[in-house]
């Protein structure tokens, strides 16, 4: 049966008994989805070797002099270390060698079904990594998109994506002769109507263009900008102050201190005030 190469796991073989690699990689020769593609005879051999080439797999023996096969494990970083499964002689290190992250251990000599048999974990651990890191992945690239933070699976299924996607800041084009200026909708404060001109205040600075106050109420974000008497549009986000007046009618003041009036025609906008 053919491998695909995505899922040949590179192996590193670690033990200060070079019968004992060499017994190792003989066995490991016939096994299709493994490629050993080095050996170590000491604990920092081994740590040049995985930090360097990344292996997949690593059959790390315990007992080697300098380096004990626990104590290479405990310089791995958590989250690039290899699927560890350690080799001994003395099945007392079995609980210990759960304990520092090894999938699993096997005892010297090796039994080949017991070989197979921590192969077919090392597989099934190794696809539930990579699907972890898939969605790890997805999840950092939706945050990064989106500017929101999503930790998990279930926090995005509770959002929409639409809402998730950055948005381009609405743009009002001011076209003024061969010039077209671009404004940001919520740098707008007011807007007022002069016949067939419409004089748009923004950062300090005022705009005239000629289109009518219907024409233009098309092109605004209802969300930032609202229209509240015949002649004016205000920033609704910008009002700082909101005081009655006879017939209905509304006073409100802007954070520049500017002062429109809201009509008794537009008086179901108050609720964006309050």
């Amino acid at each position: 049966m053919a491998i695909d190469n995505q899922h040949i796991l590179k192996t590193l073989i670690v033990d200060d008994e070079s019968l004992a690699r060499r017994g190792l990689a003989h066995r490991l020769r016939d096994i299709p989805d493994i490629e050993v593609v080095g050996e170590a005879k000491n604990g920092r051999e081994a740590l040049s070797f995985i930090k360097d080439k990344k292996p997949d797999l690593v059959f790390l023996d315990i007992q080697m002099p300098g380096l004990s096969g626990f104590q290479v494990v405990q310089q791995l970083e958590i989250e690039s270390m290899p699927i560890i499964l350690f080799l001994t002689a003395y099945d007392e290190y079995a609980v210990q060698a759960f304990e520092v992250n090894a999938l699993d251990y096997i005892l010297k000599p090796i039994d080949e079904d017991r070989l197979h048999q921590v192969l077919e974990k090392v597989r099934a651990n190794l696809s539930q990594k990579r699907a972890l890191a898939q969605k790890q992945t997805l999840l950092k690239m939706v945050s990064q998109i989106s500017g929101e933070t999503i930790s998990s699976y279930s926090q995005l299924e509770e959002k929409n994506v639409a809402d998730l996607m950055h948005q381009e800041p609405a743009r009002l084009a001011i076209r003024d002769g061969g010039k077209t200026t671009w404004v940001n909708q919520e740098d707008i404060e007011w807007i007022d109507a002069a016949g067939d001109y419409m004089c748009v205040q923004a950062l300090g600075t005022t705009y005239i263009m000629r289109k009518t106050m219907k024409e233009l109420e098309k092109e605004l974000d209802g969300s930032i900008l609202q229209r509240i008497h015949r002649s004016t549009i205000i920033n609704i986000s910008l009002v700082r102050e909101m005081e009655s007046h006879i017939n209905g009618e509304y006073f409100l003041t802007l954070n520049s201190g500017h002062r429109v009036k809201l009509s008794r025609t537009y008086k179901n906008k108050l609720k964006l005030f309050r």
